[in-house]
């Protein structure tokens, strides 16, 4: 099921325009360079809480999605668990993917 966010994830880093980590999200967020917040579904309560203020606070959309850090961690190479999409089109790409998921799992 996750397999096509995950692959839209790894399609953002090859392009190179996938940020990585709550610090380089929140630079690109507030320099108005990431056009999608995703964050993994282990991250903690806390990473999640700010993450989702930083995003609503500059009008960028947050997908908190069903896959773990080390699901991302095997596609990206890099076990992180808060990310940023900095191209719109790939942006509408992985969202595309994470309402996938998320329709599939309310079928299950």
């Amino acid at each position: 099921m996750s397999d096509r966010l995950l692959s839209s994830l790894g399609l953002c880093r090859k392009a190179g325009k996938l940020i990585m980590g709550f610090d380089a999200v929140r630079d690109a967020v507030a320099n108005k360079t990431a056009c999608l917040v995703f964050t993994a579904g282990d991250i903690s309560p806390k990473s999640l809480k700010e993450t989702k203020f930083i995003a609503e606070k500059h009008n960028i959309e947050h997908i908190a999605a069903h896959v773990t850090m080390d699901e991302i961690s095997f596609r990206l190479g890099r076990r992180v668990g808060i990310l940023a999409v900095s191209d719109k089109d790939l942006a509408n790409a992985v969202r595309l993917a994470a309402n996938r998921e998320n329709e599939e799992e309310q079928l299950i």
